[in-house]
């Protein structure tokens, strides 16, 4: 069992020019973490090679373990050559995620932002099958490397355990599992207690958040609030601090026998080293008291 960190967590720093990524490998160190998840947000490694090189050097001499990659994709494309395209890109990714020394990776699979016609059931059935092509196509050429491509419950469209569920069935390759966040099950008003427990068979590995949560009819005015599928009104808090019941949620994972790396993210308002700190020192305290 690892816990480390999202270089999403230090994102406002990154983009205000205070951190870079070898800075956040250093800060991971210096703050008890074990390991670091890349998001190329903020910087990009795809084009950078020497960048690339110098993230795995770096890591490996500050004892950071690099646990998994994330990407934006989309598989929904309106034409062959677009998807063929999209193809490419995000081989070029996998790439990437074997150069920097990397067994696993989590991708999307369609558009992130996608407006409320295309959040439902018959969004992801009318194009299952281009999502499956997409996803079997990325997972056979990442078996070439040894890497773990991964859904995770992410983008509204495909963000229900019953949905993950619904493609990793489908794409039925044995090493295409999900990236699980425990989190991110409330976005479409999914419990995560719930969420949880249906997708933990299936998660090669864990992302841990807490969200403040009010319900439709009680605007809780200005901030980094965000609506949820049906409405409802949710902004990131400090890991601990928020309205996930967080003790019962990682007994679950605890209990389950889940033993592989549990990944902090923090999208809080509060300034985000002191927010990231925080929430990991409470990851730690609060997984010794499961």
């Amino acid at each position: 069992m690892r816990f480390g960190v999202s270089t999403y967590s230090l994102l406002n720093a990154i983009k205000a020019g205070e951190m870079t990524v070898l800075d956040v490998i250093d800060w991971i160190a210096e703050n008890g973490g074990e390991h670091m998840e890349i998001v190329p947000y903020g910087f990009t490694l795809e084009d950078q090679p020497e960048l690339a090189d110098a993230v795995r050097e770096h890591a490996a001499k500050a004892g950071i373990g690099l646990s998994n990659y994330s990407m934006p994709a989309n598989f929904v494309q309106d034409s062959e050559e677009a998807f063929e395209a999209e193809m490419e890109r995000v081989k070029r990714h996998v790439d990437t995620v074997h150069r920097l020394g990397m067994k696993h990776m989590r991708h999307d699979v369609t558009a992130f932002t996608l407006p409320p016609e295309k959040r439902g059931i018959d969004y992801l059935e009318d194009n299952l099958a281009q999502i499956v092509e997409g996803c079997r196509r990325i997972a056979d050429y990442a078996a070439a490397f040894g890497i773990t491509t991964t859904i995770e419950n992410h983008g509204m469209s495909v963000q229900a355990s019953d949905r993950v569920q619904r493609v990793l069935r489908a794409v039925d390759r044995p090493n295409f599992k999900t990236t699980l966040d425990i989190g991110n099950f409330l976005c479409v008003d999914e419990q995560p207690l719930v969420g949880v427990k249906r997708n933990l068979p299936y998660a090669s590995l864990i992302h841990v958040k807490d969200f403040y949560i009010r319900p439709f009819d009680q605007n809780p005015g200005g901030g980094e609030w965000f609506l949820t599928s049906h409405g409802n009104y949710l902004r990131g808090s400090i890991f601990g601090q928020g309205d996930i019941d967080v003790r019962r949620v990682l007994k679950l994972i605890k209990d389950s026998g889940y033993d592989g790396d549990i990944t902090l993210e923090f999208e809080g308002m509060e300034e985000c080293r002191e927010g990231t700190r925080l929430g990991l020192e409470n990851l730690k305290r609060l997984w010794n008291e499961a």
